[in-house]
Order: structure tokens, then C-alpha cells, then sequence
């Protein structure tokens, strides 16, 4: 079998995607991002895989519990925010966002940290 060739046939050039933001499909360098509308403004939102948060530990806004160091998550930020408007989100969470009310309730037991 002949190795694969990633070329595009007929002649034709390959694109530039250098000068583009992002490439198709919202793959930019960090990996998939989209935008999302949420309270009103748009949000974008970032898979974070496991293997690149071992050591660290976030705590979800939407169930306030935390995110183990190494567990896959999402990362959310209004799209006009800076680096500490970023919120770490479990993806139910995230999902969910919508159907939770403003303030968690927790009950008697639960700890609150």
C-alpha cells in the first residue's frame, strides 16, 4: 500500500490558514472553542482534557462542588473578559446552567467550603 498523501489534488493551492483567527469548525491551537449565549452575552467555551489539569483543582460555579485534578471539564469566560473572568465548569454543569436557580441550595449535611 502507498503512504497517504495529505495533498489536495488538481493543482490547486493549499489554503493559508495563518492570518485566520480559527480555522473551520471552531478548531483554533488551543483545541475546540465555541461561543455560546448565556445571562444575556455571549460566553466562549473551551474543553479542557484531563491530562492537562492533573495537579490542579477548580470549583465548578454551578454545583459549587470541586473538580478533581485530572478529570475533563470546560472552561468558560464572556467573550469580551479578561484571563480572571475564566470559570472551570463541570460539562453537566455547564449543560444544566440554564435550569438551575440563581443561588445553590445545598442541603443541612452538605459542607460548605
Amino acid at each position: 500500500m502507498s503512504p497517504r498523501h495529505n495533498r489536495p489534488r488538481g493543482g490547486e493551492n493549499p489554503v493559508d490558514r495563518s492570518d485566520q483567527g480559527s480555522a473551520p469548525g471552531g478548531l483554533d491551537r488551543y483545541g475546540l472553542e465555541r461561543t455560546e449565549e448565556y445571562q444575556g452575552e455571549e460566553w466562549k467555551i473551551r474543553h479542557v482534557a484531563g491530562a492537562s489539569s492533573v495537579g490542579k483543582r477548580y470549583r465548578c460555579p454551578g454545583c459549587d462542588q470541586e473538580i478533581p485534578s485530572g478529570t475533563p471539564h470546560l472552561v468558560a469566560w464572556p467573550e469580551y473578559g479578561g484571563v480572571d473572568d475564566r470559570r472551570h465548569w463541570h460539562k453537566a454543569c455547564w449543560n444544566a446552567k440554564d435550569r438551575r436557580t440563581s443561588k445553590v441550595q445545598r442541603s443541612r449535611n452538605a459542607p460548605k467550603y
